[in-house]
Order: C-alpha cells, then sequence, then structure tokens
C-alpha cells in the first residue's frame, strides 16, 4: 500500500501538540481543608457534596492477632 498523501513532520507535530496530558482540577475538602481532586470524594475524610459516601477501612490489628494465634498452634503442635 502506498501512502497517497503524506504528513510532514511539523503538520504531524502540530496535531499531537493537543495530545499532551492536562493537569486536573486540585481543590480543597470543605469539610476537612485537604487538597483534593476535583468531583471526586475527599480521600481523608469520605465526604462528597456535603455526605458521608466513603469510610475508613477498619484497623487490621485483629486480624494479625488471629493469625498470630493460628501460627502459635501450629508451633507448638
Amino acid at each position: 500500500m502506498v501512502i497517497r498523501m503524506r504528513h510532514t513532520r511539523a503538520h504531524t507535530r502540530n496535531r499531537r501538540s493537543h495530545h499532551a496530558i492536562k493537569q486536573g482540577g486540585v481543590s480543597t475538602c470543605p469539610e476537612c481543608g485537604s487538597p483534593k481532586m476535583a468531583h471526586r470524594a475527599c480521600g481523608d475524610c469520605g465526604v462528597y457534596r456535603g455526605r458521608k459516601v466513603v469510610g475508613k477501612k477498619q484497623a487490621e490489628a485483629p486480624a494479625t492477632e488471629s493469625k498470630k494465634k493460628t501460627s502459635q498452634t501450629k508451633k507448638s503442635k
């Protein structure tokens, strides 16, 4: 196959000049004041548009204790 209309390097680069990744909008959370991305829930407090939509994860301390107990029982046997 033959290229009929070849674009020059300048034409190609001018077209691609708009392909750069733009920085998203950063705003402050009205609840806790930490920086957050626009139109997304706050990563620190989990609030979006005045409602709590995301909760914090539970502490993993009880899960690690149960693993320790099972490993101790295996060692004693």
